[in-house]
């Protein structure tokens, strides 16, 4: 286990689903983790979360997803290098997301682009 809190999660997630798994219990989570799973549950890569208070975890349904990986460092980028970014970490373009860390708060690259703003990257999903 690592600092990371994030990084740890999205590995979760991918290995089950590498195995077959649909559930998985995270035990240490933070706001942060689950802005990141709003939005990976609003486009359909997870199924739902649910705490569980008396364990003090969260248990997390896997849906349709091919690979999610937290982007180590956490690069800052404008709103002009959002493009070059998403053909590295994205396998085609408008397949998958890339979740950035903004001012206004976490966002898609698309709604990042849109918006004109930049931040750093946190995540990519497919």
């Amino acid at each position: 286990m690592s600092q990371d809190i994030i990084a740890d999660t999205l590995n979760q997630i991918r290995n089950a689903n590498n195995s077959g798994k649909k559930v998985i219990k995270v035990n240490r989570y933070s706001k942060f983790l689950i802005n990141v799973l709003e939005i990976m549950r609003a486009k359909k890569y997870i199924e739902s979360y649910e705490f569980d208070k008396e364990k003090k975890s969260l248990e997390i349904k896997i849906g349709q997803v091919n690979d999610c990986m937290a982007i180590k460092p956490r690069l800052n980028v404008k709103n002009e290098s959002i493009e070059v970014y998403l053909k590295r970490f994205l396998p085609a373009r408008n397949f998958g997301i890339m979740l950035l860390s903004t001012d206004k708060g976490l966002l898609t690259h698309e709604e990042a682009m849109e918006k004109n703003i930049g931040g750093a990257l946190v995540a990519y999903c497919y």
